[in-house]
């Protein structure tokens, strides 16, 4: 009998570590599932609250941020395609081009997840790929309402959020109660509330890991 497991994925839409992350998990959790039944939980998660509208250019913004060449950059980006290859998460060749605020894109989350893990997770990975696979603009509304219509997601409703600051409350507290807790960079997998996977590990390290929670629980 599987044992159930309770995941809390802390996260931004514009990591894409996160992609890596997410893809490598749910095959962890496909290969362990005559041990673990899990209920998958996004929480937010912003690298850039402050980002203006507009965005900024990746290479300009990385640089600034953690330093590099334009070499080490490319190696880096040349890094993740090759780790998101490897669990089926297909980067855009030609990189995400700017980066964008996401808090937005956390409100919806948040909402999708009032309707159930699934239809959270569906709406999750579709932002995952219209940002880091296809290179779209995920601040703006339509990008987030096409993600919305692809999972089956109520687009009148999905609106009606974005036209108002409805969910942004709810979202602040939920980033404030993982800062506290103590996570600062993501992707952050906390499971059972107190055990912490860090960064785009690769699925068997999160099959060992659930599978040893599960025989512990």
């Amino acid at each position: 009998m599987p044992t159930p497991i309770k995941i809390d994925f802390v996260s931004d839409i514009a990591c894409p570590w996160c992609a890596v992350s997410l893809a490598s998990l749910q095959q962890a959790l496909s290969n362990s599932a005559d041990a673990v039944q899990a209920t998958l939980h996004f929480q937010p998660f912003e690298l850039n609250p402050d980002m203006p509208a507009g965005g900024e250019d990746i290479d300009e913004h990385l640089a600034r941020k953690y330093g590099g060449s334009p070499a080490q950059l490319e190696a880096n980006r040349a890094a993740i395609r090759e780790r998101g290859a490897a669990v089926g998460f297909t980067f855009n060749p030609a990189g995400r081009g700017r980066i964008y605020n996401t808090f937005n894109a956390h409100r919806l989350l948040h909402w999708a997840g009032q309707q159930g893990a699934a239809p959270q997770l569906a709406l999750k990975r579709a932002l995952l790929e219209a940002y880091h696979g296809r290179a779209e603009a995920v601040e703006q509304d339509a990008v987030l309402l096409a993600a919305v219509d692809s999972v089956g997601l109520d687009m009148a409703r999905a609106r009606e959020i974005l036209a108002s600051d409805e969910f942004a409350a709810e979202v602040r507290a939920a980033e404030g109660f993982w800062q506290r807790a103590g996570i600062h960079s993501v992707p952050a997998v906390v499971i059972n509330d107190r055990h912490l996977i860090s960064g785009g590990q690769p699925p068997e390290v999160f099959e060992q890991a659930l599978r040893q929670i599960a025989a512990g629980a």
